[in-house]
């Protein structure tokens, strides 16, 4: 076994969950990650916890939304009672086809995240945290070797994550206090949001590893203005490319895409929350130095923004504010590198990448 094998699942263990002894942790992986799986089972033990594992396999879950009415999807009862008594939740990502459910109609994947919304309300109540393994298959899409994949993953995960905390608390220290956010790249983008009584968030490799962002959430009826992400999403197994939002009064009231804009429109179709903004989030992880289709490395690349349409999470929103909610939350990435600057209260605090606290 790899031995980062081994200190990727210390990170996760001591540092993102906080496991203590009596902890009941479910773990869900695809049989790709065994070795990430033993290691973490080692752990679990050396703790005094109590594990149980579950399947994460894309095939079988393409097979049962293929196989399914929408109409008939319902909320697991015994996996939500799997889900209230456990303490901490681990998800590993390791696809061995990237593409699995390309083949599944994203109406279908809509209706069954709507209705299983209370399992992810349970969930993210929870010490949780979400990681990759690194896979052929990602390794593929990422246009890299098996190796060089590798190297990028570890890199990316096993870090000093207290300094990560000290270097990105500056940006906190911008924000927390602020009203108006203005974010503009090039002529394709020029987009405005209050977060006023919102907390920003310094993730340093928590709930999502690897961490390397700094995020809020936007008053819901506050974003005006029109993005284009110019960086891929892959969303429901399809490449979304060029996606473009119109909001006013804080709802997508126009939207296109160069590529498989239905998947787009689908999206924004799970509910009435999925129109709206949940998150903005601010890439600084300069460890993860290329774009790789894999949203949870892709939105911490360094010199990027990124705004999730849908849900907000619960620990960014002020107390008196309002939470979008809904059952979906995707991210889409715009590149900040040229030509582009972050305005906070009327003063620009990053400009082509670079914040005023790193000049």
């Amino acid at each position: 076994m790899d031995p980062r094998i081994r200190e990727h699942a210390e990170v996760i263990v001591d540092h993102s969950v906080d496991l203590q002894e009596g902890d009941n942790v479910v773990v869900v992986a695809p049989s790709v990650a065994e070795d990430l799986v033993v290691a973490l089972h080692e752990l679990i033990g050396d703790r005094g916890a109590n594990p149980v594992s579950l399947d994460g396999s894309t095939r079988a879950a393409r097979a049962f939304m293929r196989a399914s009415d929408p109409e008939d999807f319902e909320l697991p009862s015994h996996q939500m009672a799997l889900y209230e008594e456990m303490d901490a939740y681990i998800a590993i990502r390791g696809q061995t086809n990237a593409t699995e459910t390309s083949d599944v109609d994203p109406e279908i994947m809509a209706a069954r995240q709507r209705a299983h919304q209370p399992m992810l309300d349970e969930r993210l109540g929870k010490r949780w945290v979400g990681t990759q393994f690194p896979t052929q298959a990602q390794a593929q899409l990422a246009e890299m070797s098996t190796e060089g994949y590798e190297n990028f993953v570890w890199d990316a995960t096993i870090k000093d994550w207290d300094a990560v905390r000290e270097h990105q608390e500056q940006l906190v220290e911008i924000l927390d206090p602020a009203d108006e956010i203005r974010i503009v790249s090039g002529e394709t983008t020029e987009v405005t949001m209050s977060i006023a009584g919102n907390p920003c968030l310094n993730d340093y490799g928590e709930k999502n590893l690897p961490g390397g962002e700094v995020f809020t959430a936007p008053v819901p009826d506050s974003v005006e203005g029109e993005v284009l992400f110019d960086k891929p999403v892959y969303q429901q197994g399809r490449e979304v490319n060029g996606a473009r939002l119109v909001f006013e009064d804080g709802e997508v009231v126009d939207h296109s895409a160069e590529k498989n804009e239905a998947v787009l429109t689908s999206i924004l179709n799970t509910d009435e929350g999925a129109r709206r903004l949940g998150e903005l989030g601010i890439g600084m992880n300069r460890s993860i130095d290329q774009f790789t289709y894999n949203m949870l490395f892709d939105e911490k690349m360094g010199d990027t923004v990124h705004m999730a349409t849908g849900r907000a999470y619960e620990d960014t929103v002020g107390e008196g504010n309002e939470r979008n909610d809904s059952a979906t939350h995707v991210d889409m990435i715009v590149d900040m590198s040229e030509d582009s600057f972050i305005e906070v209260d009327g003063e620009v605090v990053q400009r082509d990448g670079t914040f005023v606290f790193e000049e």
